[in-house]
């Protein structure tokens, strides 16, 4: 069985995309056709993953919004549906859980035991105890938040630590220190072009998760630029809403495809 790392890099050079699709189904979005239906969450998030797949190198579902509305059997569906019709595209569970012992333990099952997700993102706050319990799942991604696209990140993020950013301290520990099976990855966005710049100077090539793009309104090729790894890989590029909501007529799956592909493209530009 192949591991995160080899999935994804696999997925970089087989689709020629660094396209993350998140997928963060809010239902009152949704086209009408979908109300009342109790599997609308569900089946409008397959829809999204079949016409984006042709364009996508990994799929990254946010947790909270299939929790919210008691959905999560359908996240399980949907992980599973990613696993068989669109195989070798990694699926990235978006949970940024951050506790310690036993408790790390359960997350760590729930990720890729129960929902079968190949990576998981981690918050590093309470350090290394709080991550080595998902490293135990051999072959799973574990993704650390680093330097995050929200600007209240700032308020701890850049706060002074041995003379540098502590986002800087995360990345060099990550690298250094807790990748100790070779699959872990950073968070860092787009929205902070320089940062992303100076966390690929410490962490070499490990993957970077990059949100920010589309609605958050990240400089997609400042972002390319600052996070390229010499291959031209290196990153999960990730949109959400811009391709979840691009339509709500009749083509809504046309549209999410078409602004699948753009932002490829867009992003291709720029390797």
């Amino acid at each position: 069985m192949s591991s995160f790392i080899q999935t994804l890099n696999h997925a970089w050079h087989t689709t020629n995309s660094l396209l993350c699709v998140g997928l963060d189904p809010e239902p009152s979005k949704f086209p009408g056709a979908y109300v009342n239906r109790s599997d609308a969450i569900f089946d409008f998030c397959k829809k999204i993953v079949d016409a984006t797949a042709p364009y996508a190198s990994s799929f990254k579902p946010q947790i909270a919004y299939f929790a919210a509305h008691r959905a999560e059997d359908q996240l399980e569906q949907l992980i599973a549906h990613i696993h068989l019709k669109h195989p070798g595209l990694p699926v990235i569970l978006d949970a940024k859980r951050g506790d310690i012992g036993s408790t790390a333990e359960q997350y760590a099952r729930e990720a890729f035991d129960r929902y079968r997700a190949d990576a998981v993102t981690v918050n590093p706050y309470m350090g290394f105890d709080s991550i080595e319990p998902y490293l135990e799942h051999d072959g799973k991604g574990v993704i650390v938040l680093c330097r995050t696209s929200n600007p209240g990140g700032s308020d701890l993020q850049f706060l002074e630590a041995g003379g540098r950013p502590l986002y800087q301290t995360v990345a060099e520990l990550a690298a250094q220190k807790w990748n100790i099976k070779g699959q872990l990855g950073l968070v860092v966005g787009a929205t902070f072009p320089k940062e992303i710049e100076a966390v690929r100077g410490i962490v070499g090539d490990m993957p970077l998760l990059i949100p920010g793009i589309g609605a958050q309104g990240g400089d997609v090729e400042a972002t390319v630029k600052a996070g390229r790894t010499a291959a031209g890989t290196g990153m999960l590029i990730n949109s959400s809403r811009a391709i979840l909501y691009a339509g709500n007529g009749d083509d809504w799956t046309q549209a999410a495809a078409q602004a699948a592909q753009d932002t490829r493209d867009k992003i291709n530009a720029f390797r």
